[in-house]
């Protein structure tokens, strides 16, 4: 079988082309309307040379009188010819006018069947064009599926290229910002470029001066090459321009903290002036030691009191060496001078968290009073007999004497009570004081005795 629609070959027992898939149409080769015409010509002539029946003749009967239906009689030859003649007419009137109706409906039913093959046409015609039009349609949505596909494509391919011009301005603005310069100088440390850190941190500093983070890797670059100084600098010189800056101070006490130098963290504070850094960092905080009485001269033993307003231990040295909770001697009562001349005391507090204050130092000197040279009696001069020699020794010293002309010395002999004086000879005798506190020795006081007994 072929298909009216694509010409493709198939099977007779299908009913849909498998090519287009268009339904298929069995159209017969014979005209049935030959058959309807030969069917009726065929009824008319059967009805017109068919038997006379016995039925037909009663219904003749029926038909032609108003006589009783009941009755019966012999028809006569006559009655019987007439009847046949009057069936043969109407046979032949009813064989005409179904020969008519045969006619009409025969050309009824060509026109039917030429309205139907029209109607077939049409249809197959509506079915192709319904086809075309899907064909047509399906296409449409094949191009308009392709341009969105083609537009989505083009615009993936614009966002991604916008995307990659928004990242790559990102990353340019990202590595000339403060935040780039701080990474890029770290990663200079890494590689021991130290030149090139200190040129990205001194980068961040220009960009903004206020923030620490350029401060703190520019003193990396000292700390990783083990210049303690030069990375303090780097605090100094900031703090110095920004005294009000309080995350520098912090920065710098954190500096001091992590290289074991928290000493220093009180002169860094000694030297702030502003209250909101102060406050701040008032953790850090210890204040400095305070002596009473104050440092001076004094003529008599004192007693020196230590004290600090952040409380702490207090530690302190009279050597003049900087105290520490480890050389240093921990303060429980009051320092007692009682030796003659100066003495340093230098003494440092520790606040709650341990951190060092400033060092105070005080200078203290003892000085006793020096009496005049001591008092030897009798005065100088020639007796007749021996006379009871007398020093007299003022409290807290001691006096020694010779009576060979010598000048005397705490070696010599001890004054313990009068001496007497030898006779018939000339007698030098000296003698001197010795403070029992310092051991100074007074200026000597000298007499001459001469004795001339009988």
């Amino acid at each position: 079988m072929i298909c009216r629609h694509c010409g493709a070959n198939f099977p007779d027992d299908l009913v849909v082309c498998p090519e287009c898939g268009a339904e298929v149409q069995i159209v017969p080769d014979y005209n049935p309307l030959d058959d309807v015409l030969a069917r009726e010509v065929r009824g008319s002539v059967e009805g017109a040379t068919r038997q006379i029946q016995t039925e037909d003749i009663r219904r003749y009967r029926r038909g032609s009188s108003d006589q009783n239906v009941n009755a019966t009689r012999v028809l006569r030859q006559d009655e019987m010819d007439r009847i046949r003649r009057d069936l043969r007419s109407g046979a032949e009137k009813q064989g005409t006018d179904g020969s008519r109706r045969n006619t009409d409906e025969m050309r009824s039913q060509r026109q039917s069947a030429g309205n139907s093959q029209r109607q077939r046409q049409s249809t197959d015609e509506l079915r192709r064009s319904r086809q075309n039009t899907g064909e047509l349609k399906r296409q449409r949505q094949q191009k308009r599926l392709e341009a969105a596909k083609r537009k989505r494509r083009n615009l993936l391919i614009t966002m991604f290229a916008v995307l990659a011009l928004i990242i790559a301005g990102i990353v340019v603005v990202y590595q000339n910002s403060y935040t780039g310069m701080i990474r890029k100088g770290y990663n200079a440390i890494q590689t021991r470029d130290y030149t090139a850190a200190a040129r990205y941190f001194d980068r961040a500093i220009v960009k903004d001066r206020s923030r620490v983070e350029a401060y703190v890797g520019h003193a990396e670059v000292y700390i990783d090459q083990e210049d303690l100084d030069g990375a303090e600098d780097v605090y100094l010189s900031a703090i110095e321009t920004q005294p009000t800056n309080e995350r520098l101070y912090q920065a710098a006490i954190d500096f001091y903290m992590d290289t074991e130098q928290p000493e220093k963290i009180a002169v860094l504070l000694q030297n702030c002036e502003d209250e909101t850094v102060l406050n701040a960092v008032s953790d850090y905080i210890s204040s400095a030691p305070q002596f009473s009485p104050k440092e001076g001269t004094y003529s008599e033993v004192q007693e020196i009191t230590i004290t600090s307003d952040t409380g702490g231990d207090i530690y302190y040295t009279l050597d003049g060496t900087d105290p520490t909770a480890e050389t240093g001697t921990k303060y429980t009562e009051p320092v007692l001078l009682q030796n003659e001349g100066a003495t340093e005391i230098r003494a440092v507090a520790m606040n709650s968290r341990g951190i060092p204050s400033v060092i105070t130092s005080g200078r203290y000197t003892i000085e006793f009073p020096i009496v005049d040279a001591p008092a030897v009696t009798p005065s100088t001069g020639q007796y007749s007999q021996s006379e009871q020699i007398t020093i007299t020794v003022p409290e807290g010293y001691t006096a020694y004497y010779t009576m060979d002309g010598t000048t005397p010395t705490t070696s010599s002999t001890q004054y313990t009570g009068p001496v007497t004086m030898p006779e018939n000879t000339q007698t030098i005798f000296m003698a001197v004081l010795v403070n029992n506190n310092n051991g100074k020795l007074t200026e000597v006081t000298t007499r001459n005795y001469i004795t001339m007994t009988e």
